[in-house]
């Protein structure tokens, strides 16, 4: 045996010692926290089943941020501390858009300068998508001076439209009407052109003719049932809440992260660029809403429903629902669309997929964009649930990434079952306990995952 191998042997062996000991450690903790739940639950099925009813929704809140944190970390491989914001975001724009609903207009927090600056985002963004998508096909057709009015009209009156849409917030239905019937007409002309085509394959010019009457009907009808619905208010500023969350992600990625991103030394900068960018909102939420915490308008499903002496909103079954849709629509985008492809290529190799002729930058855009609407919607379901605050941002983006390290970083799969496995080990972990406790629950596992098994119940491959 040689010098080298004499001296390495003890270190050899020391590491076997230690990890044959983790192993060890790792199955007794295991164990013993198996054995304490099943002797709960055999004491009392029914408290059980009430903590796993609690648990339930709560995780369908943790798998949605730690599969847009999964979204977007497998593809950029950096921590974007404003996701937690965009949690955040969702909740407080339910609730600028529908704080007129609160005792008379007590909370009316509706401010113009608020107003301009999110529809200012909405047309820089529209004007970058215009310009990525048509400005090399139009160039040799039209001069400069052209080509930015092309650009700049329809982003413009984007903007205003959003601008309006703000300022005019008890109008909501009336407002999005024509674009929820342009959006229903154009997916029900998508599907029936598509299924037609598969049987009329040379006809389908003829085939245009025909589906586009029928498709246009479906969304006039649509149209005019949401204008004619003032209580469906409160479920539209969902969506304009979220859109605006996932505006805010896209232009920061575009306007910072990119430049930062090709300048940058370390991801440390991005990190901190980042973290600024959460306390900064999170600042600029405190002046808006001030720090007390605020209610969201109550929602549908808020009649208990009593199961084997357990009770569970329907509006938490509808958190659950959310969530599996989600994960099963995300998973669909990623695995049977180039979209899809294109995603994990650049999560694979983002220099060979430049290569390749995969336009990354719009690519990371779009998932920046998915990414933070996972987050709003996250935030708005938490928020109908509990009281909202400022500061809900930090530990919904915390929660998301214990659930991510439960499941496994960059596996999807992962991403759901540890936001579930997140909601109930710390709804059981309480059973003992006061509710206050939760939160050292959630850091504690953390603890003992990146300890023990930090590649997650689901390792990425």
């Amino acid at each position: 045996m040689s010098l080298a191998q004499l001296r390495a042997a003890p270190l050899g062996a020391w590491t076997r010692f230690r990890e044959h000991h983790s192993r060890a450690l790792a199955t007794v903790l295991t164990t013993a926290v198996i054995a304490y739940v099943a002797w709960k639950i055999f004491q009392s099925p029914s408290q059980a089943l009430q903590f796993a009813f609690n648990g339930l929704p709560v995780g369908a809140v943790y798998a949605l941020l730690a599969m847009g944190f999964t979204l977007v970390y497998s593809t950029v491989w950096f921590f974007d501390l404003y996701y937690g914001a965009a949690a955040a975001l969702g909740a407080y724009g339910v609730f600028y858009l529908r704080s007129q609903d609160f005792l008379g207009g007590r909370y009316d927090v509706n401010n113009h300068f608020v107003n301009i600056a999110f529809a200012l985002v909405v047309a820089g963004v529209v004007a970058w998508a215009l310009h990525v998508n048509f400005h090399s096909r139009l160039r040799t057709r039209l001069s400069p001076t052209a080509l930015r009015a092309v650009g700049g009209a329809p982003s413009l009156a984007i903007g205003v439209y959003m601008w309006l849409v703000l300022a005019n917030p008890n109008q909501l239905n009336a407002m999005l009407s024509p674009v929820i019937g342009a959006l229903v007409a154009a997916v029900a002309f998508w599907l029936l052109h598509r299924g037609y085509g598969r049987l009329a394959d040379n006809s389908r010019p003829i085939s245009v003719l025909a589906l586009a009457p029928p498709a246009a009907a479906l969304g006039s009808y649509c149209g005019f049932l949401v204008a004619a619905t003032p209580d469906a208010n409160l479920y539209l500023s969902w969506g304009v809440s979220c859109v605006l969350a996932g505006a805010v992600s896209l232009a920061l990625y575009r306007g910072l992260y990119v430049y930062m991103r090709l300048r940058a030394k370390s991801p440390l900068i991005m990190l901190v660029a980042s973290l600024g960018i959460l306390l900064a909102i999170t600042a600029i939420t405190t002046i808006i809403f001030r720090a007390a915490p605020r209610p969201l308008p109550e929602a549908f499903g808020s009649d208990v429903w009593t199961v084997a002496g357990a009770n569970i909103k329907g509006f938490n079954v509808f958190a659950i629902g959310v969530a599996m849709a989600g994960f099963a629509g995300l998973l669909l985008l990623l695995k049977k669309t180039a979209f899809g492809t294109a995603v994990r290529a650049i999560g694979d190799d983002e220099e060979v997929s430049k290569v390749v002729g995969i336009n990354t930058t719009v690519v990371i855009a779009v998932v920046f964009f998915i990414g933070a609407i996972f987050a709003a919607l996250a935030g708005i379901l938490s928020g109908h649930d509990t009281a909202i605050q400022p500061r809900m941002g930090l530990l919904l983006l915390l929660k998301g990434w214990i659930a991510s390290v439960i499941g496994g970083i960059g596996n999807l799969h992962g991403a759901i079952i540890g936001g579930f496995a997140l909601g109930m080990i710390e709804q059981f972990g309480i059973w003992d306990l006061a509710g206050e406790w939760k939160d050292v629950i959630s850091f504690v596992v953390l603890i003992v995952f990146l300890s023990f098994w930090p590649q997650g119940l689901l390792p990425r491959r």
